[in-house]
């Protein structure tokens, strides 16, 4: 039977082999197209289709859906802190709000289209809103903000999920590997396939539960000494 220190070590070699797994899992955005890092990605695109209305004006310069599009997504692909880009987008929403696009993105965010029409004629112009158009505003602010929001955590959990699914043969492949190297009778190769299958659930945890087990150890012998 394994000691409890020697099976503390074992679980953080299995922890290791899921981590390990993860980061080959994530080397894969080196692929054209991002590879696996656009996982996730479409929940924001349909937000930012619904926040981005074509509009002539706005698809022959740096403002258009597709330039905006193209920038969110390379921020999403090189993992940008989920905050910023949250906050990039938001405001290159902002930047798209002008009279044409005014009254669909009133209907998206739930406030008055007229208000809102007013409110970026006030933007454009420079001039000042009054109260109750600095009162929309702001509850336009705050809509486009959670349903931005919403996209990017929902975005974010469909990305987790991809990864430690495709993690999973991964780590199954390289325990397979580590069977063919080591010496014969080391471990079958239906141990390192169960090895593979519990890495990546355990990856996470592996540190705290080789902890606990140190300590349990640690307070079995104050015990017995």
């Amino acid at each position: 039977m394994p000691s409890l220190s020697t099976l503390s070590a074992d679980i953080m070699a299995v922890g290791a082999l899921g981590t390990a797994a993860f980061g080959l899992v994530d080397a894969l955005k080196a692929l054209p197209g991002g590879g696996i890092s656009r996982a996730g990605f479409k929940f924001i695109r349909r937000v930012i289709v619904q926040l981005a209305p074509l509009d002539p004006a706005l698809e022959s310069g740096g403002l258009s859906r597709s330039s905006l599009l193209f920038a969110l997504t390379s921020q999403w692909i090189n993992g940008t802190d989920s905050g910023d880009q949250l906050n990039i987008a938001k405001s290159l929403i902002k930047l798209r709000l002008v009279p044409s696009t005014a009254a669909v993105l009133a209907t998206a965010t739930g406030v008055d289209p007229t208000i809102l029409g007013e409110v970026a004629a006030c933007i454009a112009s420079g001039a000042a809103m009054s109260p109750q158009q600095s009162d929309v505003y702001g509850r336009f602010d705050l809509m486009l903000t959670t349903l931005l929001d919403q996209a990017y955590q929902r975005a974010d959990q469909r990305y987790r999920n991809v990864s430690k699914i495709a993690a999973v043969p991964v780590a199954v492949l390289l325990a397979l590997i580590a069977c063919w190297v080591l010496p014969p009778g080391t471990i079958t190769w239906g141990q390192a396939a169960l090895l593979g299958l519990i890495a990546t659930p355990i990856a996470p945890i592996a540190k705290d539960i080789s902890t606990a087990i140190n300590t349990s150890a640690q307070a079995i012998q104050t015990m017995k000494s």
